[in-house]
């Protein structure tokens, strides 16, 4: 049996066929006038699932699991990054916590995150698998005039089940991520390097973090820092048409939150205002372009949405790296929301000499790592750690297709 897929800017519809011969899908009544146009002129999108229906529900069962905080859930998280993406899950000799002292960290110093469990653990699974990073939240630290440690977050939950942006005390973050977060997170600490930390300005740090705290996610420009590419970014089944099949869908289902997700992004791309998904679609045919070109259209920095500047977890630290002079002298030149969690732990920006690093620093592993895992049963693999210079433009057209993620020279 053969499973197809309709869609249409307006619509989304699916039929299925048992025998091989010619099939007629009737459409009973259009959307207006502007669906009949443009299908008149552009056709329908038509997708086959090609396993047929015992496939589909195949690939459903590798997929729910992933979304259930339980232990199934979490190894059906790691089973599928290991046949996805060949991530290695070695298990660390205990303790899986250590014991940090604050003393030895620094403002500017990274924390790389990865969830394995439940709900957030199984939507990093699938930004982990289509944009090759090893980790799936980031947060960073600040200390200010007193030399009390804070830690900066975009994606912070507050008390109404929002995620913000915020600066909260070090003690408050690390006890929620040791005795509250089911997520089961596992946390590296990457320390700057020690001639970046001494270019790292405190006050521009803490202006720009009091500046968007508060702020919602970045959800407007989450997808973005992922596509670059007409069709470099997208792991099989996946493509354009599909990501637009999707966005049709969300936006039927939940036009507020699709409207969050990507309209105001879309019309940032157009030079439009308020346009919804199918206005865009038929926008861009209209200009001789195509719904995959707009995707690879860089995110700028300067962008201001309805709910004012918009930046992810990762976007966030490095707006704030641009504003502490890191980036200098090629900041003008580097749109960071164009970066995903991968393009940043390769920046050579982290302590490259192990000696270094803090005594504590992967106490009591056989493996000693460039960074610092300070919490996790599974040793964390940052591929090419510490690695890339910043480039002016860098990261606005990099491909970024498993298993290898390899990325052009100077993308």
């Amino acid at each position: 049996m053969d499973l197809y897929i309709f869609a249409s800017p307006y619509r989304v519809t699916w039929d299925y066929y048992f025998l091989a011969r010619e099939h007629t899908l009737e459409i009973k009544e259009w959307e207006g006038k502007a669906e009949y146009e443009y299908v008149k002129n552009h056709g329908l999108s038509i997708f086959l699932l090609q396993a047929g229906m015992l496939g589909t529900l195949e690939a459903l069962w590798e997929v729910f699991p992933l979304f259930t905080n339980t232990g199934w859930g979490e190894n059906s998280n790691i089973k599928f990054l290991e046949k996805h993406m060949g991530a290695s899950f070695e298990v660390r000799p205990q303790p899986f916590v250590t014991n940090v002292s604050v003393d030895d960290i620094h403002s500017g110093d990274f924390l790389a995150v990865s969830k394995i469990r439940g709900r957030w653990g199984a939507f990093e699974t699938l930004e982990k698998w289509v944009s090759g990073a090893y980790a799936g939240h980031t947060a960073v630290c600040l200390r200010d005039s007193s030399g009390k440690l804070w830690v900066g977050e975009s994606g912070h939950e507050n008390e109404k089940g929002e995620d913000i942006i915020a600066v909260i005390p070090w003690e408050e973050w690390w006890d929620f991520e040791l005795n509250k977060d089911d997520s089961n997170p596992h946390i590296a600490l990457l320390p700057l390097h020690p001639d970046l930390r001494a270019r790292f300005n405190e006050t521009a740090a803490w202006e720009y973090a009091l500046s968007m705290a508060g702020k919602p996610y970045g959800y407007h420009n989450m997808i973005f820092s992922w596509i670059d590419t007409l069709n470099g970014n997208y792991p099989p089944p996946l493509d354009a048409n599909v990501v637009a099949c999707v966005m049709t869908i969300w936006s039927q289902l939940q036009p507020e939150y699709a409207a969050n997700m990507w309209n105001e992004a879309l019309n940032k791309r157009l030079g439009t205002k308020g346009l919804d998904l199918p206005e865009v679609l038929v926008e861009v045919e209209k200009r001789g372009s195509s719904f995959d070109e707009l995707l690879t259209i860089p995110e700028q920095d300067y962008w201001t949405y309805s709910d004012g500047k918009s930046t992810s977890c990762i976007a966030f630290i490095l707006e704030m790296y641009k504003e502490a002079g890191l980036f200098d002298p090629i900041s003008s030149s580097v749109q960071v929301t164009e970066f995903t969690i991968k393009d940043a732990y390769i920046l050579n920006f982290f302590e490259n000499n192990s000696s270094r690093l803090p005594k504590w620093c992967n106490d009591g592993d056989t493996v000693k790592l460039p960074y610092c895992q300070i919490k996790g049963k599974y040793r964390m693999e940052l591929p090419g750690y510490n690695t890339m210079q910043p480039y002016p433009h860098m990261n606005e057209k990099c491909p970024s297709l498993p298993p290898k993620y390899s990325r052009a020279q100077n993308c």
